[in-house]
């Protein structure tokens, strides 16, 4: 019997910190997700220098389609973006490893958005609006596209998925909605590293 409420204890802690969802998701997986996973696979070692703490991905997993709003105010869906590899940031203002990030975001996305490959940062302030844009605006960082979520549920339905365990977050996406690769913490996405780890996953 104890041993019993031991595993069911670790059951519900597990539960409690990946959401039950996010446990059988990841439990079967995706099949239509098994091409990322082979892609994962193959550029694993390149995941290494700059980018050595990125976690690729094992099983098939379908990032949640998640809900946001651009600058305009019109309400976007990760969805929107299938077609080319994306790499999903989550920051917010008052997390200082998000803010020294974003100018190597800003970079990357001058480096290697186009047609083919676009970062996705959004940010989850939850109180003054302005507050991010005024950062962005004082940093000059001028090639990442606005986008933000003030509930800050996008933050929690990856945690559901087990994808989201601090600030910042980034998930690299395939063309599918498939995960390739997710760091907890701040990369140096600018450098040599990161983009050789990343062009293999946008088309030719």
């Amino acid at each position: 019997m104890v041993l019993g409420a031991v595993i069911v204890s670790a059951a519900i802690g597990y539960a409690g910190v990946y959401g039950i969802g996010g446990f059988m998701r990841n439990a079967s997986g995706d099949p239509t997700c098994r091409p990322a996973v082979n892609l994962a696979k193959k550029i694993a070692p390149l995941a290494k220098g700059e980018v050595a703490a990125l976690t690729m991905a094992t099983k098939p997993l379908k990032v949640p389609d998640l809900t946001f709003h651009d600058a305009e105010g019109k309400q976007r869906q990760l969805s929107e973006f299938r077609g080319h590899p994306i790499l999903v940031n989550l920051w917010a203002t008052w997390c200082v490893p998000c803010r020294k990030e974003m100018p190597a975001l800003d970079e990357l996305q001058g480096k290697l958005g186009g047609d083919n490959f676009n970062v996705i940062a959004i940010n989850i302030d939850t109180r003054d609006p302005e507050k991010p844009k005024n950062f962005l605006k004082e940093e000059k960082l001028t090639r990442l596209a606005y986008f933000t979520d003030a509930s800050a549920k996008v933050f929690q339905e990856l945690k559901n998925v087990g994808k989201a365990l601090g600030m910042p977050t980034s998930v690299l996406i395939d063309g599918a909605g498939c995960e390739i690769a997710t760091i907890a913490g701040p990369a140096e996405w600018a450098s040599d590293d990161a983009v050789k780890l990343i062009k293999p996953t946008i088309a030719p």
